[in-house]
């Protein structure tokens, strides 16, 4: 915000001075040059850090899933939101469209698995939780569970389960 008010003064000056100079005073012209130039470079700043935001909140999808925790949600403005929430519908139609008919994960086992099934702690109450064989388990805080590592990773990432390392 301090940079855009920057930049609001500048070109406002740089306005006045433009009226001055084409009424006769060429001495402003190197100032008025001198301002476009900070000008040029506050707005290549500003769009560095959008992209980097943009980045970084990618990688928010790719690390929490779909739904992102209200913590992070606070920081993020709304234009911010809805790009999140564009790019998350965009991945999720991509992943429908290939892998057959359930369609691929793409954000499962961002590192390769050493074993298939590990065993989770649970660290909250969560409800029931479909394997897929279709045995439900109950997720309670504290309960140990032997789980197949795809179908809980994303609660992992999500602080719903422990991996318990033994």
């Amino acid at each position: 915000r301090q940079v855009l008010e920057e930049m609001r003064a500048l070109y406002q000056r740089n306005q006045a001075d433009v009226s001055e100079a084409k009424a006769g005073r060429t001495d402003l012209i190197f100032l008025i040059r001198f301002r476009h130039c900070c000008l040029l470079r506050n707005q290549r700043c500003l769009l560095a850090y959008l992209y980097d935001r943009l980045l970084r909140i990618r990688a928010l999808r790719w690390e929490y899933g779909s739904v992102l925790p209200n913590a992070i949600q606070f920081h993020m403005s709304a234009e911010e939101v809805e790009w999140f929430n564009r790019y998350k519908k965009s991945l999720a139609t991509y992943m429908r469209s290939v892998g057959g008919e359930e369609g691929l994960d793409l954000t499962q086992d961002i590192k390769p698995p050493k074993s298939l099934y590990i065993e989770v702690r649970c660290l909250r109450d969560h409800g029931e939780f479909e394997v897929e064989d279709g045995t439900t388990i109950l997720l309670k805080k504290n309960s140990q569970h032997f789980l197949p590592r795809w179908k809980c990773e994303q609660l992992i990432r999500q602080g719903v389960l422990e991996h318990v390392l033994s």
